[in-house]
């Protein structure tokens, strides 16, 4: 098969080995890539490992720049460069504004953003270095539509989006490209428990003009669209993978 999207040999580091961050390397690796992950859990990425025997992986507390720079300095290592880089992270804790405590809101904000931060500036440090690269940051609908008891997780978002939007202008000139990519509710580990409520999986379909709420699988092109060489000239988006959710 032709490799059109230029794939193939591509070194892709992903942060997050679970949920959606499982989609994408599982999509990539298909399309020929060389894959490393980064996970703070070890079984996740024993499981992930277990999927694709050839993964090179590293468990690490993201929240930490210390071991953000250290992991990322061992798996490029194995990789033997870094050519996109990929954060599928977060975490979300569903309540009232007036419930949410000082430390749940550090807490949220320190894995959903902070993390973001530290390994967007390592990787995009070695990207601008090299002269070309690809940042893809996952956010969601959250970070567009004012959810209630979303507070903490929709600032996160909606800062992390603003946030991809200053390093793709910042780094442009030195050929990385940085974009994010924004799902609807999909059921994974982060959304399972509040989707099986009573009521609220129709509810959420209801409000989807497709009818259906998101898959893993549905990120699957726009992640090798945003990882090919060929998406150069296409940066500072945040694209919604929501079935036309942020359209009503």
């Amino acid at each position: 098969m032709t490799d059109w999207w230029g794939l193939a040999g591509r070194r892709v580091l992903v942060a997050g080995a679970g949920g959606l961050g499982g989609a994408v390397l599982t999509a990539l690796t298909e399309l020929g890539c060389v894959c490393a992950a980064v996970d703070r859990s070890a079984e996740t990425l024993r499981a992930a490992a277990t999927s694709h025997p050839d993964l090179h992986t590293h468990v690490a507390d993201l929240t930490d720049r210390s071991a953000v720079r250290a992991a990322v300095d061992e798996l490029v290592g194995r990789l033997g460069g870094l050519d996109v880089a990929v954060h599928a992270v977060g975490v979300n804790d569903r309540r009232p504004i007036l419930s949410v405590t000082p430390d749940g809101w550090r807490d949220l904000l320190a894995v959903n953003l902070d993390s973001a931060f530290h390994f967007a500036q390592v990787t995009g440090g070695i990207m601008t270095a090299q002269g070309d690269g690809r940042l893809i940051l996952f956010s969601s609908v959250a970070g567009t539509l004012a959810h209630r008891d979303h507070g903490p997780y929709a600032a996160s978002k909606g800062a992390l989006n603003q946030l991809a939007r200053v390093m793709a202008n910042e780094w442009a000139p030195y050929g990385v490209t940085v974009n994010t990519i924004a799902p609807g509710y999909t059921p994974t580990g982060l959304t399972r428990q509040h989707l099986a409520r009573p009521g609220v999986e129709e509810t959420l379909t209801g409000l989807v003009p497709s009818g259906r709420l998101g898959a893993v699988d549905d990120v699957q092109g726009i992640v090798a669209l945003l990882a090919s060489p060929r998406s150069a000239y296409l940066t500072g988006q945040v694209i919604h993978v929501d079935g036309g959710r942020t359209l009503v």
